[in-house]
């Protein structure tokens, strides 16, 4: 946690609209079925994440459900992901009804085509 202001923030939360741009520009991206993923080395001693959903995905409630299903797959995984990364996952309109279990499996796959997951 980092003391901005008069706040606690989260350390691995991307918040600035340079470190998007950045990622967006000079990063690799990765189409699945209901995640897109971006990422690019952070040089930081762990990874920062941000998970986007449109308002082409639907409404308020629809969106969160996105977040909080990309948040859960990306908690799952976290322990064999590497470190010192900076990751985008944006939901795509397709995650609308589906299962926890389904964006996992996607994001996984996209996450071992990015070249984030350490070999066991």
């Amino acid at each position: 946690m980092v003391l901005y202001g008069d706040v606690m923030l989260k350390k691995n939360v991307l918040r600035n609209k340079k470190d998007f741009s950045a990622i967006y520009n000079r990063g690799k991206s990765f189409g699945g079925k209901y995640v897109v993923l971006f990422c690019r080395r952070n040089n930081l001693s762990y990874n920062r994440l941000g998970f986007l959903a449109s308002k082409k995905v639907g409404n308020s409630v629809v969106r969160n459900r996105a977040r909080r299903l990309m948040k859960e797959s990306f908690r799952r995984m976290e322990a064999d992901t590497l470190i010192g990364f900076d990751i985008i996952l944006i939901a795509r309109n397709t995650i609308k009804d589906v299962k926890c279990d389904d964006v996992y499996k996607s994001m996984n796959s996209l996450i071992k085509k990015a070249g984030l997951i350490t070999k066991k």
